[in-house]
C-alpha cells in the first residue's frame, strides 16, 4: 500500500485499540483486527475500455487484513487493505494488432460503513458494506506494431490512483473472542471491476 494509505491504516488501527489498558480491557467500542483471503476476478474488461482488448483474466489469489470497530450490535465500520492479486490475461488480437502479456494487480484501501441484520441468533451476523475504496490500477500490456512514427515494440502501461464506489456482503459466526467469516466485495472500476470471495476471521480483544 502506497504510505498515505499505510498512515490511514495505521491511525485507524490505533484508534481501534484505544490509549489505555481500561479501554482495552471494556472495548466499548468493539473494536477488532482480522485477516482473510480467498479468489478474486481482477475484471475480465480491463482492457476492453481502454485498448479494445479484452485479456481473459481468470481467478486469481486475493489476499487482505481489516480492523473494525461495532459500537452497537447493527451498525459498525471496518477499514481494510486488499490486494486482489496479479494475473496475466490471454494473448489475442485487437483489430490488426496482437497483444503479448497483458497484466493487471489491482490492489485498494477501503473504508466502509457495516450494517448487521437484527437476527436472533447471537452466533450468527449477515451484514452488507458500503464505503469509498482508494483504488490502485496497475495494467500493462505489449504488442509488437506501433502507429507511426514508432514502427516496433510499443506498450501499454497504467498505473494510477483512483477514488471508487465498493461494496460487500458477509456471514459471520462467532466463538468466544473469534468470528470466522465468508464475504464478497467488488469495488467499480472504468478498467475492470476487481471483486473478490474470502474466508478469514476478526478478533475482538
Amino acid at each position: 500500500m502506497n504510505r498515505s494509505s499505510g498512515v490511514l491504516f495505521t491511525m485507524f488501527v490505533a484508534g481501534a485499540f484505544g490509549t489505555s489498558s481500561s479501554v482495552l480491557a471494556d472495548n466499548p467500542l468493539g473494536a477488532y483486527i482480522g485477516a482473510g483471503a480467498g479468489v478474486s476476478n481482477i475484471g475480465n474488461d480491463n482492457y476492453s475500455n481502454n485498448y479494445g482488448y479484452n485479456g481473459n483474466f481468470g481467478n486469481n489469489l486475493v489476499w487482505k487484513v481489516t480492523a473494525g470497530i461495532r459500537p452497537i450490535s447493527i451498525v459498525g465500520a471496518e477499514l481494510e487493505y486488499i490486494d486482489f492479486g496479479s494475473n496475466n490475461g490471454h494473448d489475442g488480437y485487437y483489430g490488426n494488432y496482437y497483444f503479448f502479456g497483458p497484466n493487471s494487480h489491482p490492489k485498494a484501501t477501503v473504508l466502509y460503513g457495516v450494517g448487521y441484520l437484527p437476527l436472533p441468533l447471537p452466533v450468527l451476523d449477515v451484514y452488507g458494506k458500503l464505503g469509498v475504496a482508494r483504488l490502485q490500477t496497475n495494467q500493462s500490456a505489449y504488442y509488437p506494431v506501433c502507429q507511426p512514427p514508432a514502427v516496433y515494440g510499443c506498450s501499454y502501461q497504467i498505473d494510477q490512483w483512483n477514488d471508487k464506489f465498493a461494496f460487500g456482503v458477509g456471514v459471520q459466526t462467532h466463538i468466544w473472542d473469534f468470528a470466522f467469516r465468508a464475504e464478497y466485495e467488488r469495488v467499480s472500476s472504468q478498467y475492470g471491476n476487481p471483486a473478490a470471495l474470502t474466508v478469514g476471521f476478526t478478533w475482538e480483544f
